[in-house]
C-alpha cells in the first residue's frame, strides 16, 4: 500500500463524536512510551502526523487520521504509567473501552509491545480482555533496532510461550522499527488485505 495522503480529522474523548463509521478503521494502542507515535509516523511517511514525546502519556485523546481518503487510523491513549492523575487514567480507560466495544467499523486493533522487555502483565491482560470481547487484534513489536537479533528472538520466543498459555495459536504479529522502517510493508499489506475483504463484503 502506498500512502498518498494522511490527514488529521478530529480528537475527542466521546465516541459519539468520532467520524461517521463508514470507512474501515484501525486502532493503535500500547503501554505509555512504547513508541506508538513514532510507529504511526513511520507507517504513514509523515514525520509529524502523530505527536511524539519522551514523556509517557502524551496521547490523551482518541485521534482520528484519514489515510488516502479511504480508511481511518486511530491513535489511542497509552495504558499503564502516565504522569497524570488517577482520575484521568480512569477516565481514559472508560472511553477507550467504550470506543473498542462500540466502534462498528473498527476492523483491527494493533497492540504495540516493547520488544526489549519480557512479557508485561498489563499487555497480557489487555490482550486477554480483547480476546474475551471478541475484538480482532494484532501484536506489533516495537523498538527492535535497540537490541541484537539474538536478544530479539529470545524475547519473541518468551512472548510466544506466554501467549500459548492462554491462546490456542499466536495472534498475527509484526516485528517493527520506526528507525529502519522494518515491518512497514508487512503492516500496510495486512491493512490492505483487510480493507479489500471489507469492501468485498460491502459490495
Amino acid at each position: 500500500m502506498v500512502i498518498h495522503s494522511a490527514e488529521f480529522v478530529i480528537s475527542n474523548t466521546e465516541v459519539d463524536k468520532c467520524p461517521e463509521p463508514n470507512k474501515p478503521e484501525y486502532a493503535f494502542i500500547g503501554r505509555s512510551n512504547v513508541g506508538k507515535s513514532s510507529l504511526i509516523n513511520m507507517l504513514t511517511d509523515h514525520k509529524k502526523l502523530a505527536k511524539t514525546s519522551g514523556k509517557p502519556g502524551k496521547t490523551q485523546l482518541i485521534n482520528h487520521f484519514i489515510i488516502n481518503g479511504e480508511w481511518y487510523l486511530v491513535d489511542l491513549p497509552g495504558y499503564g504509567y502516565a504522569k497524570t492523575s488517577k482520575t484521568n487514567r480512569k477516565k481514559w480507560g472508560i472511553f477507550i473501552e467504550e470506543y473498542l466495544l462500540t466502534r462498528e467499523n473498527l476492523l483491527n486493533t494493533f497492540i504495540l509491545l516493547d520488544s526489549r522487555l519480557e512479557p508485561q502483565k498489563i499487555d497480557i491482560e489487555f490482550m486477554a480482555w480483547c480476546g474475551e470481547q471478541g475484538l480482532p487484534f494484532s501484536m506489533v513489536f516495537t523498538k527492535t533496532d535497540k537490541l541484537s537479533k539474538v536478544a530479539l528472538q529470545k524475547n519473541l520466543a518468551a512472548y510466544k510461550r506466554e501467549m500459548l498459555k492462554y491462546w490456542d495459536e499466536i495472534p498475527p504479529f509484526f516485528v517493527t522499527s520506526s528507525v529502519s522502517a522494518l515491518g512497514k510493508e508487512e503492516v500496510m499489506s495486512y491493512i490492505a488485505e483487510i480493507n479489500e475483504a471489507y469492501q468485498d463484503a460491502e459490495a
